[in-house]
């Protein structure tokens, strides 16, 4: 997902040959060229266009039936080739959250749509969705969405507020609204989240955890870069109630500068890390004991996260401040000059480290990056190179290393600047690695232009494609992203993959829902899958952490 202003930009797809690196320590140029694995192996089993809608969002899962956000709003706000949206002549049509039947995963079929005054309301998007299956409970985010990359109706969070929605799913076609939690620090301040991670406690099967980052520039501990709560009383009728929060900006190199966050801010010139350190997301360990955060300008963070754990009745907000396994001198770093933790970097102008999503792989001492880089159109400093994904040892907490890393061919420096890397691409494209979910041997990932990535990782040092998928664009939709697909490109597969009952499940955000079969190397570890994805610990997570490799 995509932040302007102050928190800045992320990335996009694409697919050809495949690169990458055995151990590689720090660098900030994309990984040298090395065999590949066959770029197909992925079936289409089924697939639907949305409404042609365009701006899709995020999906979840409930037994048989498919939950689908939106990126953008209830306006009518036109996106042209060129420029920012504007106008009012353009409607957005089906807005809310569609509902669709997948028993039939060949054939998935529009049954429903949440709408007003739940969902598609103007100025809002629901970008990210969960659902908490054992409590029938689908948990929904809702922020004021961009006017420049999202379409939307130009406002404020006052005028378009943010939120946690719950609603009950015992009938499935109709959710009934529960409640909604605005997100609240210790401290009373209302924070805005951006991503959401769901844990289910293995020894508790009636508590639950939501980790949401909320992303700030600030160096003030008490204003948090992210918050836990416990949803587990919301199904019935209770009250969300926070848990823990932290903030680690403080404790990079440089924050202490006079010139931290910004040079002048009146003029919005950035100092240190380029008005970018805050947590984008976070991936939580199966068993609760560990948060992995993707850091936008500082990379990848290990934080313990035992207290929480223990904390079944919390009598306070529990602080994480102090909480780091990984300090941030100690980090691996990329994507920065110099490469160096210890130092303050300088303000980066192109391949910038852009961490989006990390995520642990089941079993292994190992964590998945992504770092997410559109094009120039949200950033002069984005496009070429966009970002790809690594593969960090964390055999030691306390400081751990780039193994590998895997990208795609327009993600190498020889593209940038090509007869393919046209202006329109580098302006209103992304070839950047969005969200994975991963299995002890595979890495299933959403690529943005470059569609989904399937990546071979059982040797870590020497990753290679396993298969990859890129549907046929619609010929057109309602509403096109204006960052994404208004470049020759017209793919931008976007969701954390959902694996269940061993088919992949992903969303296009301009071309809708597809359900594919992976039958490459490693495919039958697919097979074992009843349910999962990237951004909870729901289905098989606890028992892929704890059996490797599959049970034959």
């Amino acid at each position: 997902m995509k932040m302007i202003a102050l928190l800045r930009p992320v990335l996009a797809i694409a697919a050809l040959s495949v690169f990458a690196a055995p151990s590689v320590v720090a660098s900030d140029t994309t990984p040298p060229s090395a065999p590949s694995a066959p770029a197909s192996n992925v079936q289409l089993v089924g697939q639907n266009p949305l409404f042609n809608r365009g701006m899709n969002a995020a999906l979840a899962i409930y037994k048989n039936w498919v939950y689908i956000g939106n990126r953008t709003d209830s306006s009518s706000t036109c996106v042209g080739a060129t420029g920012e949206p504007s106008g009012d002549s353009c409607p957005h049509p089906h807005p809310g959250i569609l509902i669709v039947d997948v028993k039939n995963p060949s054939h998935p079929d529009i049954v429903g749509e949440i709408g007003p005054p739940y969902a598609g309301n103007l100025g809002i998007t629901t970008r990210e969705l969960r659902v908490w299956p054992d409590k029938k409970l689908l948990i929904v985010m809702n922020f004021r969405c961009s006017a420049v990359i999202h379409a939307c109706k130009a406002g404020t969070d006052e005028q378009f507020p943010f939120d946690i929605s719950f609603f009950d799913l015992r009938n499935p076609l109709q959710p009934k609204f529960l409640s909604r939690y605005v997100p609240t620090s210790a401290a009373g301040r209302k924070v805005k989240p951006h991503e959401m991670f769901l844990w289910t406690d293995v020894n508790d099967k009636n508590r639950a955890l939501l980790y949401l980052s909320t992303p700030t520039i600030q160096k003030d501990p008490s204003i948090p870069n992210l918050i836990v709560v416990d949803i587990s009383k919301v199904a019935q009728g209770g009250a969300v109630v926070e848990v823990a929060e932290g903030n680690w900006n403080n404790l990079y190199r440089g924050t202490d500068r006079a010139d931290y966050p910004f040079v002048n801010q009146q003029k919005g010139v950035c100092g240190p890390y380029d008005c970018n350190l805050f947590v984008h997301s976070m991936g939580i360990s199966a068993d609760g004991l560990r948060a992995y955060l993707a850091m936008e300008a500082g990379q990848m963070l290990v934080l313990s996260t035992s207290d929480v754990q223990k904390a079944t009745t919390p009598d306070h907000v529990i602080s994480l401040n102090t909480g780091l396994i990984t300090s941030p001198p100690d980090r691996p770093v990329w994507g920065q000059t110099p490469a160096d933790a210890n130092a303050v970097p300088d303000n980066c102008k192109k391949a910038c480290a852009n961490g989006h999503s990390a995520v642990k792989v089941p079993s292994r001492p190992l964590v998945l990056t992504t770092d997410e880089v559109y094009g120039t159109y949200t950033d002069p400093k984005f496009g070429c190179p966009w970002g790809w994904e690594r593969l960090i040892d964390i055999s030691d907490e306390g400081h751990p290393k780039i193994l590998s890393q895997f990208a795609v061919a327009q993600d190498a420096q020889t593209f940038c600047g090509s007869a393919s890397d046209d202006a329109s691409t580098e302006q209103y494209t992304s070839y950047s690695v969005h969200n994975p979910t991963v299995l002890p041997n595979l890495a299933i990932m959403t690529w943005h232009s470059a569609g989904v990535q399937i990546v071979d990782i059982s040797d870590a040092a020497h990753q290679v494609r396993g298969g990859s998928f890129s549907p046929t664009p619609l010929e057109r939709v309602a509403t096109e992203d204006p960052a994404l697909t208004r470049g020759p490109s017209k793919v931008a597969m976007w969701s954390y993959p959902i694996i269940k009952d061993g088919l992949i499940y992903v969303v296009d955000v301009r071309n809708g829902l597809y359900i594919l079969r992976y039958t490459g190397k490693h495919a039958d570890d697919l097979g074992y899958i009843k349910f999962l994805e990237g951004n909870s610990n729901l289905g098989d997570a606890d028992r892929l952490d704890g059996v490797y490799p599959p049970p034959k």
